[in-house]
């Protein structure tokens, strides 16, 4: 087990200052992700209601692409949506210039993350695929970015600044991105008339699972 004597020791041993300033970056990144959050909601206008319907109605997959700590969120977005009733898979941006793009089909909607909009493989594959007239959704910071001008619809996710004390960090921006794509996703479980059982069905394995089915923690 972890020695927490020795931790509290070097804790002790840090110039008191610093850990005040440390403990005071820690709080202000919690208040400028949930500024920055509490901020979407004033963006969920007609664009974001187009690209519900757009989604809704999509026949193949929607299909989520990314590059760096946005394909991250964007792979979790991806599982979110898929969870809940929405077909829905990840792709690479890079993998994507490299062969991955014909995962893609004319059925398909394809959302594309990119805090800068400016994301070269992002907006490579956003290119490609606005050539074969395949719907693109920006998620973005940046609604006059290259990537906005080359989709079809984009999601505001702009934030006024990053958590991190540096301003740098991929933090609010990220907060925000992941933020909209659960609010996408649980506007989806509505229009899809998901339900407990559909739920249960996705996810037979695990706590969750179990629960759902009624079993106990010993089933």
């Amino acid at each position: 087990m972890p020695n927490r004597a020795n931790a509290q020791r070097t804790a002790d041993e840090l110039p008191r200052d610093l850990v005040t300033r440390g403990l005071d970056a820690a709080r202000n990144a919690i208040e400028t992700e949930a500024a920055a959050v509490s901020a979407l909601a004033g963006r969920l206008d007609g664009v974001f209601l187009d690209v519900l319907t757009a989604v809704a109605a999509c026949e193949g997959h929607l299909v989520v692409t990314g590059l760096g700590k946005s394909g991250l969120v964007g792979r979790k977005i991806a599982a979110t949506l898929a969870s809940t009733g929405t077909p829905a898979t990840f792709i690479h941006s890079g993998d994507a210039l490299h062969g991955d793009s014909g995962a893609v089909t004319s059925r398909d909607l394809v959302l594309a993350l990119s805090a800068s909009g400016e994301t070269a493989e992002v907006c490579a594959f956003a290119r490609m695929l606005a050539e074969r007239d395949i719907p693109v959704i920006a998620m973005t910071g940046a609604e006059e970015s290259t990537l906005a001008k080359l989709a079809t619809y984009t999601l505001d996710t702009m934030v006024l600044r990053e958590a991190d004390p540096l301003n740098l960090a991929p933090t609010a921006s990220t907060t925000a991105a992941l933020v909209m794509g659960d609010a996408l996703a649980c506007a989806l479980v509505v229009l899809r008339e998901f339900t407990h059982h559909d739920f249960a069905r996705f996810h037979p394995s695990g706590a969750l699972g179990r629960k759902l089915l009624g079993l106990g923690e010993d089933a």
